[in-house]
């Protein structure tokens, strides 16, 4: 009985000592809730960025894919003007390894708050190497009515203010920023190199069949104007040709005496649709429309899957566009 007890012991003893000197390394689960077991020592923790806009963070996720986690600080259907970010917003900044800005105004107000958030924080100018277009900063006069104000031109139809942020708008600016992020990325990750290069050039591809499409779709129109009140189209009316007329400047509505002048001019020039976005009162696009027995429809600037809501706003703009002359507010 003895001699019995004496080779279990010796058994349990000779399967104990290889495992003296040897750390057990527990598997890891992700956070994304993939179920997928990770090891600690050969996973790479993700790409932490925020951007302002949701549109920059399709054009960072299509970039970026797996390796990065984007935060967007404006939410679809807020004023990307006057945005207030939330304290939780500011908190999330401290994960950040990035902020990509795009010129929009409230990044101006709230940049300073954003770096003291996290110093380490590195901002990435996405509107940089950008050919920017002005703002402009007082409604023309009813001698300028008349004028045409083309491509470039029609930015111009005031004086001068700040820059125009809204180049995410325009399909060939946005190849420039891509390239931006890309660069940065590299920057931040380079181990991921040939992931984001081989994610920019699809990209790039896509919008490149965009603005083929974007082209041939707008070939036929019968008109190549229409009439803004938030002028946020002058970028993709560079881009294709087309000539936007300003109504909201500086970022007040029209006086009772110039949406008076602009009734008119609608009238006079068949317009019959007018364009509101979701962010904007459309109070002034109700009024005109009223007033020339036409129809408000709404354009989206923000929408997160940038490339269809592109190819959405060039579908309405053709359609009204090769029926009438058109207004839009936004």
């Amino acid at each position: 009985m003895v001699k019995r007890l004496y080779l279990v012991a010796v058994t349990l003893w000779l399967g104990v000592v290889p495992l003296w000197g040897c750390r057990f390394v527990a598997p890891t689960v992700p956070a994304d809730g993939t179920g997928s077991v990770l090891e600690t020592s050969t996973s790479e923790a993700k790409v932490q960025v925020t951007v302002s806009i949701p549109p920059q963070k399709y054009f960072v996720e299509r970039i970026g894919g797996d390796r990065v986690t984007v935060n967007a600080m404006v939410e679809p259907g807020a004023n990307p003007h006057t945005y207030e970010p939330k304290p939780q917003q500011l908190k999330m900044l401290a994960t950040s390894q990035a902020y990509f800005r795009i010129g929009v105004e409230f990044e101006s107000a709230w940049m300073n708050r954003i770096k003291a958030a996290n110093r380490s924080l590195q901002v990435v100018d996405t509107a940089e190497g950008v050919e920017l277009l002005p703002m402009v900063a007082h409604h023309h006069h009813e001698d300028e009515a008349g004028e045409n104000h083309h491509g470039e031109k029609e930015a111009m139809d005031g004086e001068p203010s700040t820059s125009d942020p809204h180049i995410w708008l325009s399909p060939p600016l946005v190849k420039q920023q891509a390239e931006t992020v890309y660069g940065a990325l590299v920057k931040l990750d380079p181990n991921g190199e040939s992931v984001y290069r081989a994610n920019l050039d699809k990209f790039l591809g896509d919008i490149d069949a965009l603005d083929r499409d974007i082209r041939s779709t707008l070939a036929a129109v019968k008109t190549r104007k229409f009439m803004v009140f938030h002028p946020s189209w002058a970028y993709f009316a560079k881009a294709y040709n087309l000539e936007m007329i300003p109504i909201e400047v500086g970022g007040t509505e029209p006086s009772a005496a110039e949406l008076a002048q602009l009734i008119e001019r609608a009238k006079q020039e068949g317009i019959k649709v007018i364009f509101a976005q979701p962010e904007f009162s459309t109070k002034s696009a109700e009024t005109i429309a009223q007033a020339i027995g036409g129809e408000v429809i709404l354009l989206d600037t923000l929408t997160p899957n940038w490339l269809e809501n592109m190819r959405q706003v060039t579908d309405k703009l053709a359609r009204v566009m090769s029926a009438v002359f058109l207004v839009v507010i936004g």
